[in-house]
């Protein structure tokens, strides 16, 4: 146990009993543990394994190469349609967590044979994400833009492409590439 977690913990809202089984459950399959983008985040020589957290309606264990597991037991849910790597198990009680402690270890336990193999996620490359015509129409009016955009690391250039496609209406698509313009322009992520 990392003592800088546990203020995690003592201050969780709602799910405090079954984050306690999670982080018991990831410690005994012989992890690390340290708070990561403020929660507990379980590690395997450096190599981030799992990260759990409380939502409104559950709690949530989420494996960092979630997609690479077998899923023998069919639990694992894909977090959001635009997630590629990660996998997450949500729980609604402590009896769950407490019946399925086997099922997840075992899942702990071929995480760190990923890790152990090596193996890598093949992410999609940004070429290969869409760009909406509102947001090429502005690319190709400011090239200051367009030289911002492309100096953007891939995850940021893509968090922006998600983010103006996402509308289905042109005028909310441009709207947003307003909203954000100035932000690109400026070197930083759409959550910077």
């Amino acid at each position: 146990m990392n003592s800088k977690v546990d203020k995690y913990f003592s201050n969780a809202e709602k799910w405090g009993e079954e984050l306690e089984q999670l982080r018991t459950i990831l410690l005994d399959c012989g992890l690390d543990e340290e708070l990561k983008w403020g929660s507990p985040c379980y590690s395997f020589q450096n190599n981030n394994i799992a990260i759990i957290g409380e939502l409104k309606e559950s709690c949530v264990i989420g494996f960092f190469k979630g997609v690479l597991l077998s899923d023998a037991h069919g639990i694992l849910v894909q977090p959001g349609e635009n997630t590629q790597s990660a996998r997450s198990v949500h729980f609604t009680s402590a009896g769950q967590i407490r019946e399925m402690e086997p099922v997840l270890k075992e899942y702990i336990y071929e995480a760190i044979e990923v890790e152990k193999a090596g193996l890598e996620v093949p992410f999609k490359k940004t070429s290969e994400f869409s760009v909406p015509e509102e947001f090429q129409r502005k690319l190709d009016e400011m090239p200051a833009l367009k030289k911002a955009f492309e100096a953007l690391t891939p995850g940021r250039q893509r968090g922006y492409l998600l983010h103006f496609s996402a509308p289905k209406q042109s005028k909310t698509r441009e709207a947003r590439i307003e909203k954000c313009m100035q932000q690109i322009l400026d070197g930083k992520g759409l959550n910077d």
